[in-house]
């Protein structure tokens, strides 16, 4: 079937976006629209110069043979900064505030369109990261990690607090959480992880960061590697020993007060991270 330049166009387009950091070759696409590779590299020099005036991503070129062109997804930081913002406006809602100050956030978690934006401005920050595959541990954190591996386009590792018959052979380890400093357990699929994978740990929720440092005890255990870690809400102010150094949260929770009513949330290490990348760009 032979293509008009605008069908081949969008169709270009939505095909690139289904296939983030995937190589394409433009043989590929010639063979997909019986079209010149000159046609293909005139339509995706358009494509690449619209994604970035409109801050939806890069294209960057493979040259050679066996090259072709990948998609990079990307946010600009003012679409950054208003996904914050509405991201914020729902978690000061006062009526989220639960016993023992802690935050009610299933239905954030819940909210599709909200979650896929939070996981493309992960996905933007770790997009240029050789990453293989998302973990996260049963069972809010999954649908941001799903959201995030989307725009990745790797697939989903999920840790559990135990065993499922339908996994088959499965890796235990024990690690102390942060909070309460007890013993807890995780297990993980033999199946789910190859060795030398390169992981990106992503959760809802970070404490003191006992959980995410188990996660991290279960890469080692598959003898894999740890690739970064992206947290939706860091709690700040704790007071107790951070177990977890290297992250990226998208909000900083400073304080929850249900006497007050009383709930204080601020941007995360991802606004920092973006502007000293930016400076670093500039000058360089």
């Amino acid at each position: 079937m032979k293509f008009r330049r605008s069908g081949r166009l969008i169709d270009m387009t939505h095909y690139l976006l289904q296939h983030p950091r995937q190589l394409i070759s433009l043989t590929f696409f010639a063979d997909r629209y019986h079209a010149a590779k000159s046609s293909i590299s005139e339509d995706l020099a358009l494509v690449k110069s619209t994604f970035e005036e409109k801050g939806i991503g890069s294209l960057h070129t493979v040259p050679g043979a066996s090259g072709g062109v990948k998609y990079i997804p990307m946010v600009r930081l003012d679409e950054a900064e208003a996904i914050a913002t509405q991201l914020t406006k729902r978690l000061t809602e006062i009526d989220r505030i639960l016993p023992g100050d802690y935050l009610y956030l299933a239905d954030v978690l819940g909210d599709t369109p909200m979650i896929h934006q939070a996981g493309r401005l992960f996905a933007s920050h770790f997009a240029q990261q050789p990453i293989d595959v998302v973990m996260t541990v049963a069972t809010k954190g999954i649908p941001l990690a799903y959201a995030v591996a989307y725009h990745l386009g790797v697939p989903v590792v999920i840790v559990r607090r135990d065993s499922k018959v339908t996994e088959g052979s499965t890796v235990s380890i024990n690690y102390v959480s942060g909070s309460t400093k007890r013993i807890q357990s995780m297990v993980l699929a033999k199946r789910s992880l190859d060795a030398g994978s390169n992981v990106l740990i992503v959760d809802d929720f970070m404490k003191a960061g006992g959980t995410i440092n188990g996660m991290i005890s279960m890469i080692d255990e598959f003898q894999a590697n740890l690739a970064g870690i992206g947290v939706l809400v860091e709690a700040a102010g704790e007071g107790g020993e951070r177990l977890v150094d290297e992250y990226v949260s998208l909000l900083r929770l400073m304080k929850v007060d249900a006497t007050t009513k009383q709930i204080d949330v601020d941007k995360g290490t991802f606004f920092q991270l973006y502007n000293s990348s930016s400076k670093e760009e500039t000058t360089s």
